[in-house]
């Protein structure tokens, strides 16, 4: 099944920042994130074990538990499973996220891509959720931002274990789509290059975004359109960077990029647009994408990121910044 048939809705809502990402959020003020959520008519819900070792999962599941279960979409995600054994967590060797769930809970998280060890990670996450069933599994960071040098090995277990678990799954209906959620181009590249297993979209966060699309513009889109599948969007503002944030990547951003984001801001200015809409709808309007998961941590940011889908934002805006280079010359635009 298609993507844009399973996901109600292109908005949709990225649950990293539940996981405490980056600070303690207190429980009320999560909780009323997700609510803030639902209350604006978001009904699609993307989370994963990694998130705050099974924080943000036990946030969600106590948010939603009361909702109509067959009005939402949930995806989470396999290839970490979480023990009730606690670890220290400054020793957590997380690749690029080191310090990105420090705030989260303390329990020791094992990166196995194995068939049961997908299997077990799909039951422990609908306890955290409450729920009986996720739409869409994802398999969780096999790429280099994570595992370095060893990422094609890392790859080669998910192809023999989780990929195969979750065809299975998907033919059987116990879920209804499987891909990857990653931060890279690469392995979605590798996975699209393989007889089998048979995927139905990706979850691609950070590079198809306004500050970063070249590549996948490139070399992942035409495939996925090509094969009706379809990708969602996580982190359309870049970490954070693209709407004023000081962080690109779950990193300090670049004087480069932080170049790049005054001059598209300058023209957004001069037409009054918002970065957030410029961020969101710019992503939206290559026909791969199915939706975008923007994060949110408070209840605000909920409105925004909807009246930012709402805007109207004159062609204009785009064809200037077309013509000062910020956007790739291939690039679908929304206008």
């Amino acid at each position: 099944m298609a993507l844009k048939d399973i996901l109600p809705g292109k908005l949709g809502f990225g649950a990293a920042p539940l996981g405490n990402m980056f600070r303690d959020i207190p429980e009320h003020e999560a909780l009323a994130t997700v609510e803030a959520a639902w209350n604006d008519g978001i009904r699609y819900f993307d989370n994963a074990p990694f998130y705050g070792a099974g924080l943000a999962e036990l946030r969600m599941g106590e948010a939603l538990v009361g909702k109509p279960r067959d009005q939402y979409a949930i995806s989470t995600k396999v290839g970490r499973v979480i023990l009730d054994e606690i670890e220290d967590v400054s020793t957590r060797d997380l690749g690029e996220k080191g310090e990105v769930f420090k705030y989260g809970r303390p329990n020791k998280i094992v990166n196995d891509y194995s068939e049961d060890a997908t299997l077990r990670s799909i039951e422990d996450s609908l306890k955290r959720l409450k729920t009986d069933r996720i739409e869409i599994a994802w398999v969780h960071d096999v790429a280099q931002d994570f595992y370095g040098d060893e990422w094609l090995a890392i790859f080669e277990s998910a192809r023999k274990g989780a990929f195969k678990a979750l065809d299975r799954l998907r033919d059987e209906e116990v879920i209804k789509a499987w891909g990857l959620g990653v931060n890279r181009v690469e392995p979605i590249e590798l996975l699209l290059a393989l007889q089998e297993p048979r995927p139905d979209g990706f979850l691609l966060a950070g590079r198809y975004t306004l500050l970063d699309h070249d590549r996948a513009l490139q070399r992942v889109m035409p495939m996925v359109a090509e094969r009706g599948l379809g990708i969602v969007v996580g982190g359309p503002y870049s970490s954070g960077a693209l709407v004023g944030g000081p962080n690109f990547e779950y990193a300090p951003a670049t004087p480069a990029i932080l170049d790049k984001v005054a001059r598209i801001k300058s023209i957004a200015d001069r037409y009054g647009i918002s970065m957030k809409a410029a961020g969101l709808q710019f992503s939206l309007a290559n026909p791969a994408v199915a939706a975008v998961i923007p994060g949110a941590s408070r209840p605000d940011r909920i409105a925004e990121d909807r009246a930012a889908l709402d805007e109207v934002v004159p062609g204009d805006f785009w064809r200037e910044l077309r013509k000062a280079d910020l956007v790739n010359a291939e690039a679908p635009l929304p206008v």
